[in-house]
């Protein structure tokens, strides 16, 4: 009986953790259609789930770019290492439509090397 209790404890749990994850996660469509570029400097750089980001001051503001998974950004070739403040960028990828300081970055080129990032 414990163990079917367990179990059940369990499986709960999973299920909570999965129902977190997903409402942590957000659509892409609040953001616009039409690509962009940016170039700055990387002031704090994120390499957490569900998305790493930076936040990259431009010449006018600093924008919050999200990027892919840890995971994917490893894959393709984007390390931790390179995700370093001081480190100048230049991202490119689309808008939010109602936070204009957010950004969803397709890619991004970071010390002349560019990451597909979706």
């Amino acid at each position: 009986m414990n163990r079917m209790r367990n179990i059940g404890i369990a499986s709960a749990a999973a299920l909570l953790a999965a129902s977190a994850t997903a409402l942590a996660h957000h659509g892409w469509t609040g953001y616009e259609q039409e690509i962009q570029k940016v170039s700055g400097t990387i002031e704090q750089p994120s390499y957490m789930n569900p998305h790493g980001s930076v936040r990259l001051k431009t010449a006018d503001k600093t924008w919050t770019v999200v990027l892919a998974p840890p995971t994917r950004m490893e894959a393709r070739g984007l390390t931790r290492e390179m995700l370093r403040a001081g480190a100048t960028a230049t991202a490119g990828g689309y808008q939010h439509r109602t936070d204009t300081g957010e950004m969803r970055a397709e890619r991004i080129t970071i010390d002349g090397k560019t990451v597909e990032l979706r």
